[in-house]
């Protein structure tokens, strides 16, 4: 594709070697075993073990923490790449690489020099503890409380649509230290799995992306020690903030991976499949679908790449990245039901992705912020952008 050529040429050659390895991983080892693994109901450990031992969970972390210290636009590339296998895997994949940044990020050194280890080995599975029962995009109307002890922070709440939950050993939780305080209130920390007070709960039934692992936890008198602070109140949330628009970027990203996947099979399909003397693809009303589903792939990249760029620069990314991730879910959506529908029932059938990244789609237009909230996002923005024209 031009648009995948276009970036990477932009990239190191270490970056697109990373890029070529995410290929050639998602072909050999998910994209065989991600069927089954939605049939069986099971988080796929043993494959994020291996992707793991390949350096995929360290893309961005430091080198000298043991990583490779590559740029986002790289990382977002590197999990285009896994998403076209499966997006389940690739999301669980990409929060546990997340997680191991942040923490090595923000950690005690003590801490993650005993930690993080495990967690580049894949031993350790993280996630990000945000969102909450009756708290989702809301993100300052967090309940899980952190009260002050001697030595540290006793955690009360739960949590709940957590990414890799299922199996996680060290969650980045956030928690209101003071709720008067509204957002400055909240602070981070760094909750072990381990530790007494910490309480999995059962992972939910997720169709079509079971092996995101997506579960919750409960906190009851849970006890961080002060080593497990990762933001103090009053940069916590300015902090999480800060990774919302890469998280909508990769996001985008990973669609356009699955629509990829998605036209690549019913383009197949559809050219050896003949009805009425000749293949479906030449009649006009089924090719014009795929016209369109491609259209939308190339603007839908363009909108992940301009965002990847500027956050790799510095720059202002909240509405390029809230203008990828609206269109690029929205549009997958709708473009890989027509894929089903230009191969006919078949579309459907398991020996095809198609279901499953259709499943997978909705489960993108909720995660890192609805549709409805990128809505608002660039809604608020419309006086300052285009108010001003005389």
């Amino acid at each position: 594709m031009y648009l995948t050529v276009m970036l990477d040429e932009i990239l190191t050659a270490e970056e697109r070697a990373v890029v070529a390895r995410a290929r050639v991983f998602a072909e050999e080892h998910v994209a065989p075993q991600a069927a089954q693994w939605e049939w069986d109901r099971r988080y796929p450990l043993e494959t994020i073990k291996a992707a793991c031992a390949t350096g995929l969970n360290t893309i961005e972390l430091g080198r000298a923490l043991g990583g490779q210290g590559l740029s986002f636009s790289c990382k977002l590339r590197a999990y285009e790449e896994i998403a076209k296998a499966d997006f389940a895997f690739a999301f669980a994949l990409i929060n546990h690489h997340n997680a191991c940044a942040r923490f090595a990020r923000d950690g005690q050194p003590g801490q993650v020099e005993r930690l993080l280890p495990r967690m580049i080995a894949g031993d350790l599975i993280g996630c990000a503890g945000l969102s909450e029962p009756g708290v989702g995009s809301d993100f300052a109307a967090l309940e899980t409380k952190a009260e002050r002890v001697e030595g540290g922070w006793k955690l009360n709440g739960a949590k709940a649509w957590i990414t890799n939950a299922a199996v996680a050993g060290l969650s980045v939780v956030y928690a209101q230290t003071d709720k008067a305080q509204g957002w400055r209130g909240i602070a981070c920390f760094a909750v072990e799995a381990e530790r007494p007070g910490f309480h999995r709960e059962p992972p939910f039934a997720l169709h079509g992306g079971h092996a995101i692992g997506v579960g919750g936890f409960r906190l009851v008198d849970y006890v961080a020690p002060d080593e497990a602070v990762l933001q103090p109140p009053g940069q916590a949330f300015k902090s999480a903030l800060a990774g919302i628009n890469g998280a909508r970027a990769y996001v985008a990203a990973m669609c356009c991976g699955m629509l990829q996947a998605s036209l690549e099979t019913a383009v197949r399909y559809t050219q050896q499949r003949r009805t009425f003397g000749q293949p479906v693809l030449a009649h006009q009303g089924v090719r014009w679908k795929l016209v369109d589903a491609a259209a939308d792939l190339e603007a839908a990249r363009l909108l992940a790449y301009r965002a990847a760029r500027l956050i790799d620069e510095g720059g202002d990314a909240v509405l390029p990245a809230a203008y990828a991730k609206k269109f690029a879910t929205e549009r997958t959506l709708a473009r890989i039901a027509d894929c089903i529908q230009a191969m006919g029932a078949n579309g459907l059938r398991a020996d095809h992705p198609l279901a499953r990244h259709l499943a997978c789609a909705k489960i993108a237009a909720y995660t890192d912020g609805s549709i409805e909230m990128m809505n608002e996002r660039i809604g608020v923005a419309l006086p300052q952008v285009f108010g001003t024209a005389k």
